[in-house]
């Protein structure tokens, strides 16, 4: 199941990778952001950041606002995680990603309780953004605009086939309006990268005010 985004993670990888050699890190060091961050929103963001000397509290601003959406993602996860122990549940989270969350959320829904789509999807698509990113640090010079290729959207078009086909609700769509609402004021109005942090808090807070029926009975 998660194979066909694994390779689209190598696409992103690899336009992280190019990212980085033109913004003139080397390679060691975009290898270990993509090592150990595993964030590609926050690595192309500290690109724009990456000027020495380095202003660590602005990358680790720009890096908490960028990944608050991760406490709503967790958070929602919990029900599932709850029984392991807690180094099990950080093992997990720390694998977290949008794609694998949406895809393991819409099974958790369904009834399924094997964690391997969360652990196994989250190994998976780590090992393809490295991969990709050591892909794009080879061949970075010679690729100069990745975005001709549509690897901005790629992301986009697989959480909006999630969200419409995972759990055919009207209400359902009220969350994600507003979060797409507020975060795009947010994004015309408020210093930047603080609109993914504006959308996902506004779109977790109309989700907890709707009535549990409008979504479904989940199992338990």
């Amino acid at each position: 199941m998660m194979l066909p985004l694994a390779a689209f993670t190598v696409a992103f990888g690899l336009a992280f990778g190019v990212a980085a050699v033109h913004r003139g890190l080397a390679d060691w060091e975009a290898m270990l952001m993509s090592l150990f961050v595993f964030a590609a929103p926050s690595q192309f963001a500290a690109l724009e950041l990456w000027h020495p000397p380095l202003p660590l509290l602005a990358l680790a601003a720009v890096t908490l606002a960028i990944h608050t959406r991760h406490m709503l993602m967790s958070a929602a996860l919990y029900p599932w995680l709850e029984p392991l122990p807690r180094r099990q549940q950080l093992a997990m989270v720390i694998l977290l990603t949008d794609s694998n969350w949406a895809m393991a959320l819409g099974e958790y829904h369904r009834g399924e309780r094997n964690l391997g789509i969360l652990l196994g999807g989250g190994i998976a698509l780590w090992s393809a953004w490295v991969v990709g990113t050591g892909v794009g640090l080879v061949f970075g010079g010679g690729i100069t605009e990745p975005e001709r290729f549509g690897l901005d959207v790629i992301m986009l078009c697989f959480l909006l086939m999630i969200v419409v086909g995972g759990r055919p609700r009207a209400l359902m769509a009220l969350p994600w309006l507003a979060a797409a609402i507020s975060a795009l004021m947010a994004y015309w109005w408020l210093p930047p990268y603080l609109h993914v942090m504006v959308g996902a808090m506004t779109g977790g807070a109309v989700a907890v005010m709707l009535p549990g029926r409008w979504f479904g009975a989940t199992a338990s």
